[in-house]
């Protein structure tokens, strides 16, 4: 029998996690200005409204430069909250970074560009940039979150547009 070379593996590093960050990207076109949009995602206490798995959605705290809020999801019979930290640039943007919650990383961001009318109107458009990065910090939740966060950051956007109709009216 020949020797083994190396380091024996340590039992604990065969079954460690490796987080995967998974990753959505969105691009949007509207009819509703950045300041109408930046007013919807900034709104968090109104996210059970029109979020329909998130029954419950509080502003922990205000800060000079946006909110830490805390937003809990309901989703086939899957229950957790997660808490953000949540920097906002007014009628530009809001920067999301994790608190707490059932994630070892959560980083995104909305954008919120204006579309120029000819002859300088007041901008009644705007491309909307959203982004948003996740990983689980275990393997455990990994199995039971993933597939419900995944619908949901995946159809993130199109539940804010569906709400911008809902405030404004269709355009």
């Amino acid at each position: 029998m020949r020797p083994r070379r190396g380091p024996e593996p340590k039992p604990d590093r065969l079954l460690e996690f490796t987080h995967c960050m998974k990753r959505v990207a969105k691009s949007v076109l509207l009819w509703y200005s950045p300041r109408e949009m930046y007013a919807l995602v900034t709104g968090v206490p109104e996210y059970p409204q029109f979020l329909p798995w998130c029954p419950q959605a509080e502003i922990v705290q205000q800060h000079d430069d946006g909110v830490t809020a805390r937003l809990h999801l309901s989703y086939a019979g899957v229950r957790h909250a997660f808490t953000t930290r949540n920097r906002h640039v007014p009628d530009a943007s809001v920067h999301i970074g994790l608190i707490d919650g059932p994630f070892s990383q959560l980083e995104g961001s909305w954008e919120f560009f204006a579309l120029p009318l000819p002859g300088g109107e007041p901008a009644q458009a705007c491309r909307i940039e959203f982004q948003l990065g996740y990983a689980f910090s275990s393997t455990a939740l990994e199995v039971v979150l993933s597939p419900v966060f995944d619908k949901i950051a995946n159809t993130l956007v199109d539940s804010f547009v569906r709400r911008a109709e809902q405030v404004y009216g269709p355009r």
